[in-house]
């Protein structure tokens, strides 16, 4: 009777335990371990313990041109890959907005790049990329137009990786301002072909601001992710050629499993972390904005 009382009382903080759990040690427990890192100075191949170092390893980071350099690259790629995104998935939503034969079959062919796996995507791009053999060269050739090394160019790589990305991913925006051109209401459509507005107006006057937070929604799961990319650039270049494509994450990555240094490894993802949550916390202010 008492075990029962004293569930009976308790199940509300019972139930919630094992997710709990989960979430403090799959996701707490790391970001706060990777942040005490961050202020240490510890390399693997030193056979040093982990020692206090403060700021240094944020300061040594700051002064590395390896490091703005990977900063630039995950701004260029990540506004680049998800302005394409934006753009191209909100026109693949008007369209499929619109009643036509075939629209179920477009669904499905549109859902298809999002359940591949990047690896898998990185290594067929690959292919697709390769100078000798690749299939875009060969088209090229074909209209007699000059070829590229694409991601074996440090001139392409990047565009090359965020094309790919573009690929992947742009499906995901289009499903999410489907969903919200689908929850819009009739009237004010309605009331402007009442006054005579046309096509052009109906969608920069009432479809546009309406859909706003939406597509700014969109664009902030998308941009959080894009900041973090990871397995299509190693998939395909490694951050290579030389360091051309090394984002911040590549960059972390190889302090921490090729140099060893887990110190200014984790000073590296403190930093990509703190950019994620300044770009999200800004973009989630503007869309506060577009409510009222």
């Amino acid at each position: 009777m008492i075990k029962s009382g004293f569930f009976e009382r308790n199940l509300k903080y019972i139930f919630p335990l094992p997710a709990l759990i989960f979430v403090i040690a799959l996701m707490v427990f790391p970001v706060v371990y990777t942040l005490i890192l961050s202020f240490s100075e510890w390399t693997l191949t030193s056979g040093r313990p982990i020692t206090f170092a403060g700021f240094s390893s944020y300061l040594k980071i700051l002064k590395e041109p390896r490091f703005l350099d990977a900063v630039g690259r995950t701004f260029y790629f990540t506004v680049g890959a998800v302005a394409a995104e934006a753009v191209l998935g909100i026109i693949i939503a008007l369209i499929l907005n619109r009643e036509f034969r075939g629209k179920n079959g477009l669904k499905f062919i549109l859902l298809l790049p999002l359940v591949a796996t990047p690896v898998a995507v990185g290594i067929v791009f690959n292919l697709f990329y390769d100078p000798t053999i690749g299939f875009l060269n060969y088209v090229l050739s074909l209209f007699h137009l000059p070829q590229s090394g694409w991601v074996t160019d440090s001139a392409t790589v990047l565009p090359s990786l965020m094309a790919v990305d573009v690929w992947q991913w742009t499906p995901m925006i289009a499903l999410i301002v489907l969903a919200g051109l689908a929850g819009l209401s009739s009237e004010p459509y309605e009331s402007a072909k009442v006054d005579g507005a046309s096509s052009s107006q109906i969608f920069f006057r009432i479809t546009l601001p309406m859909i706003t937070p939406t597509i700014l929604t969109a664009v902030i799961l998308r941009a959080v992710d894009a900041l973090k990319t990871y397995d299509i650039i190693y998939a395909m270049t490694g951050g290579g050629p030389g360091y051309a494509s090394e984002t911040l994450n590549i960059l972390a990555y190889k302090y921490s499993f090729e140099y060893f240094n887990l110190g200014q490894a984790s000073s590296i993802l403190v930093f990509l972390f703190l950019l994620v949550l300044l770009f999200s916390l800004g973009v989630m202010r503007l869309r506060k904005r577009f409510e009222l």
